[in-house]
């Protein structure tokens, strides 16, 4: 799936992570928005209408994600105009619902993988996207993950002590 920057062990939460390996959103850049197809939980889907949407504004019910036989959801819906989510504001290249916004988007370019009682985080598209390897960016401390991350930490642990 990409490289490996981070063991999690969930249980102690010790933390392995490279120490070369350092990522800073860079920010009004918008790539992600444009190039990316977001997969959309029931969560996430409930979050945004909770803002005043319709499902019909913001998904694409014509993409579907899979995993082997099982669905995952739909996917977020683009513009026809330039292709980019219908939430990034095309003049700022702000997310108009970023504190709300779908889960794969608060991870990319991160995927989370439970191994048993440790969480593998990996880098995806390490060369798409610009915030990968900044010289400015923050190294993947557990702090860092905590901060940008501690509900998907906590929901794995959770899962873990459950044996699921």
């Amino acid at each position: 799936m990409g490289r490996v920057v981070v063991r999690l062990d969930l249980g102690s939460m010790r933390l392995e992570s490279d120490p070369s390996f350092k990522f800073r959103c860079v920010e009004n850049c918008g790539k992600c928005c444009c190039e990316l197809d977001i997969p959309l939980t029931d969560e996430d889907v409930e979050r945004i209408e909770e803002l005043g949407y319709s499902a019909w504004e913001f998904v694409d019910y014509d993409k579907a994600f899979y995993r082997g036989d099982e669905f995952l959801g739909y996917a977020l819906k683009k513009r026809p105009f330039d292709d980019c989510c219908v939430f990034l504001d095309p003049e700022t290249k702000r997310c108009r619902i970023y504190d709300h916004r779908p889960l794969a988007c608060r991870l990319y370019p991160f995927v989370f993988i439970r191994d048993g009682r440790f969480l593998e985080v990996s880098i995806r598209d390490e060369k798409e996207c610009p915030g990968v390897g900044a010289p400015d960016g923050d190294q993947m401390s557990l702090r860092f993950l905590l901060d940008n991350y501690g509900d998907v930490i906590a929901d794995c642990r959770r899962k873990w002590k459950k044996g699921g």
